[in-house]
């Protein structure tokens, strides 16, 4: 395309790698990068993990210095978007300021979904997603002794892991049957849950929050849908997220659970792509529409988009890979391991080093490892290759993995 400007609403992981990528192919055209965070774009995974904890302080997660985005002349801008001209190609921001772009990339990401219960909006009703969230809870669980934690995904027990190992009591509620049950086997699931239980987190499963408690001012616990009443002087919400996709739709552009792009990242607008925990993406590799949530789909699209804005224009087929630290133990995953009709298991549970294998119509789809890197780094290289290894291979300790690569 002409060297015109490029604007992209959002500054995660998404919109930083696309200016990024844009200059590394020599891209000379303006860049500007919309930030609508009162921070230097930043790493969001230390957020619930190593940040959480105490460990450095927001200069840390930052991706760049100021001065870097000086030297590669990309122009951040301290707006929030809040409509696209399309026909004019446009953006117009809260300021009342208008932009105008050859190309705009939406990498306007998610949001969490809020708790919609009694009291919810209570001040120690706490979420978890941007740094000034995180600054908050840093800060609050200094003086916290009991916490609940509302939602078993990802989020909700890194961040009970975390607030457990500071010493605080920790209760997670979750309404399904077992922790993480739309992100992993219940081979994975079996294992944190009695390695959350070890260290003392108290999980109740199977039940809803159905209030806050308060003494008028301050959260005193929380009230089950079982008629229970947990204790707690601090709630974290991590009952999922949104995509934000209504500027996209607002502006005319098709959205369903997310904004509908095609195999290369773009709307129904040539002008306009979208990428990232926004984008509902065409995906060969798996057959039909996704959206995923993960640093590599963000990064992996970003890189897509600006080499077709360069002239390198190809189908985004990226091999999703997810991780998440829960205290002492990493999880990693290779592939999607949805919709698998068998799970192999390679590895010693007790020593806390295995791996599950999935397989659909005896194809692998995904591996899940539990401190097991070796597997990892296997499943990334073998799936991205679309190769696989029969069930019993997997499970036989003996089989060399990396000879199935040769």
């Amino acid at each position: 395309m002409e060297q015109g400007t490029v604007l992209i609403v959002g500054a995660g992981h998404a919109g930083f790698q696309v200016a990024v990528s844009l200059r590394q192919h020599g891209y000379a055209g303006r860049i500007g990068l919309i930030n609508d965070e009162a921070h230097l774009p930043y790493q969001r995974p230390p957020l619930s993990k190593a940040y959480l904890k105490g460990t450095g302080g927001p200069d840390s997660l930052m991706f760049r210095p100021d001065k870097f985005y000086r030297d590669q002349n990309v122009e951040l801008i301290g707006e929030r978007a809040v409509a696209i001209d399309r026909a004019a190609r446009r953006l117009l921001c809260a300021s009342g300021a208008s932009l105008e772009y050859a190309h705009l990339v939406l990498a306007t990401g998610a949001r969490n979904r809020m708790l919609d219960i009694p009291n919810a909006n209570l001040p120690d009703v706490r979420y978890l997603r941007t740094l000034d969230e995180s600054d908050t809870l840093r800060q609050r669980m200094t003086s916290a002794k009991h916490v609940v934690v509302v939602g078993a995904g990802f989020i909700g027990l890194e961040f009970a892991a975390t607030a457990r190992a500071k010493g605080l009591e920790v209760d997670v509620i979750e309404l399904g049957a077992r922790v993480m049950a739309r992100a992993v086997t219940a081979e994975i699931s079996e294992f944190f849950q009695a390695r959350h239980t070890e260290a003392g987190i108290r999980l109740h499963l199977g039940v809803q929050t159905t209030s806050i408690e308060s003494d008028g001012k301050d959260v005193t616990g929380v009230s089950l849908s079982d008629g229970r009443h947990v204790p707690a002087d601090l709630v974290v919400v991590g009952v999922g997220v949104l995509p934000n996709i209504e500027l996209a739709a607002e502006a005319g552009l098709p959205v369903a659970a997310g904004i509908i792009v095609n195999e290369q990242l773009l709307t129904a607008d040539p002008n306009i792509s979208a990428i990232g925990d926004c984008a509902l993406f065409e995906s060969p590799r798996f057959g039909g529409s996704l959206r995923l949530e993960s640093v590599q789909n963000a990064t992996d699209q970003a890189r897509c988009v600006a080499a077709r804005l360069t002239g390198d224009a190809k189908t985004y087929d990226g091999l999703p890979w997810f991780w998440s630290d829960q205290g002492d133990d990493k999880l990693q995953i290779a592939g999607l391991t949805t919709g698998y009709d068998r799970v192999v298991v390679r590895g010693d549970r007790a020593q806390r080093s295995f791996s599950a294998f999935c397989y659909k119509a005896g194809q692998l789809v995904g591996i899940e490892s539990i401190n097991r890197a070796g597997d990892h780094v296997f499943g990334r290289k073998i799936l991205g290759l679309n190769r696989s290894i029969e069930p019993e291979q997997a499970a036989d300790l003996s089989f060399d993995l990396k000879a199935a690569l040769a």
